[in-house]
């Protein structure tokens, strides 16, 4: 589990063809605008949200972000506790992302 700031976010990610976006905010804040290729599940569904984490690949990486930071921190302590071996947190969420954003 690692905090990457935007560059080595952005640069990991391009490099990474095992790589997943994971969005982690809610779907109404999802359909206002979001990295392109990200997959949308609600941190906040607590029981949900960690039933749909233990349908993905664990195998996989994984570049998870959310509004600002704090709940894409918390969902990659959570990945870890489940068994994924790499969730990576985007620090400054989309709000200070400076990348491509699906609107």
């Amino acid at each position: 589990m690692a905090d990457l700031n935007q560059e080595e976010w952005a640069e990991q990610l391009e490099d990474n063809k095992n790589a997943v976006i994971l969005d982690v905010r809610t779907e109404e804040e999802y359909e206002e605008g979001y990295i392109p290729n990200a997959v949308n599940i609600d941190i906040r569904q607590g029981q949900g949200f960690i039933d749909e984490l233990e349908k993905l690949d664990k195998s996989k990486t994984y570049y998870v972000y959310c509004r600002s930071g704090g709940r894409s921190a918390q969902a990659c302590n959570i990945m870890g506790q489940l068994g994924f071996e790499e969730a990576h947190n985007l620090l400054g969420g989309i709000m200070e992302w400076e990348g491509e954003v699906v609107e």
